[in-house]
């Protein structure tokens, strides 16, 4: 069995990189703690730091060991804060992947329901790129995954794929570089610098085959896995950008950009993604009725 204390020490050296330091504050006499973190290392049959000059670097098994520990005392912290408010209204954790490919306007849109249910949630968000958000809700550390795609065929990850809606785009620019692009949509954006979602994202193929179906020639000057830094880049002048029609006017508010132009060829779509094939949890149920509403005839 795990012995917490000695990965409380473990998780206290990493944190410090340093026995001295960690010893100081743990209590402990430096010959003490390398000796309980020996054993630590020993009971699991990993190495879990290296020397790098006077530091303690993580080795690979040691970031690993790291994660999860600091998961479990944020657990361990989560149940005595309860425990300690337990006459208080329960508040359950809601915790959502969000792929970072989605627009974050897009994420708030679809997880704003669930902060108005009847039974309150804390919301808890993490981004990160699919695959790896996939792989922690197989072992129930997320209770959803939002994506711009179904869970790929290619993941040994059991989840399933529940549409949650779809929408056409808008091009967007800054009004500078609006008025230099005189010609009729989507002539306009011939020969016109051009920002576009990184190769995570679904909508990137669909966007540069539909401008070439419309014999436009745009110049690609920048892509960008975030959605919020790419309409940065837009607010500044640096291209004309991709944004959901659902949420074109909040951005066009946002960065003071106006629409070019849009097209309902070019769909955004949402999922969501979970362990359960009938969406019984309420935050997700409400997630998913929310969005089929606010995401339908875009």
């Amino acid at each position: 069995m795990l012995n917490y204390k000695h990965l409380y020490y473990f998780r206290t050296v990493a944190k410090t990189g340093a026995i001295n330091r960690a010893a100081e504050k743990l209590h402990l006499t430096p010959q003490t703690l390398s000796g309980q973190i020996g054993a630590f290392e020993a009971r699991l049959g990993v190495a879990l730091f290296r020397r790098s000059g006077r530091r303690l670097e993580l080795t690979d098994a040691g970031r690993t060991a790291l994660a999860y520990a600091d998961e479990i005392f944020h657990v361990g912290a989560e149940l005595e804060e309860a425990l300690q408010n337990r006459a208080a209204a329960p508040v359950h954790p809601f915790r959502v992947g969000i792929a970072d490919v989605v627009p974050k306007a897009i994420a708030y849109q679809l997880l704003e329901p669930a902060l108005a249910l009847a039974e309150p949630v804390k919301l808890v968000c993490r981004e990160d790129r699919l695959q790896t958000l996939a792989a922690e809700l197989s072992i129930h550390r997320l209770d959803m995954v939002l994506a711009d795609r179904p869970l790929p065929a290619s993941m040994d990850i059991k989840g399933y794929s529940h549409p949650l809606g779809e929408c056409g785009i808008a091009l967007l620019a800054a009004k500078a570089l609006a008025k230099q692009l005189a010609a009729p949509f989507p002539a306009c954006l011939d020969a016109a610098p051009l920002l576009i979602p990184g190769e995570d994202s679904a909508l990137r193929v669909p966007l540069l085959r539909w401008l070439e179906k419309q014999g436009v020639a745009a110049r690609i000057v920048g892509e960008f896995d975030d959605s919020a830094l790419m309409s940065a880049f837009g607010q500044a002048g640096a291209g004309v950008f991709p944004a959901p029609l659902t949420v074109a006017p909040a951005v066009m508010r946002q960065y003071g950009v106006v629409e070019l132009g849009r097209t309902s060829e070019v769909r955004e779509r949402y999922f969501a993604i979970s362990v359960e094939r009938r969406l019984s949890h309420p935050a997700v149920v409400a997630v998913s009725e929310a969005a089929r509403k606010s995401l339908t005839g875009n």
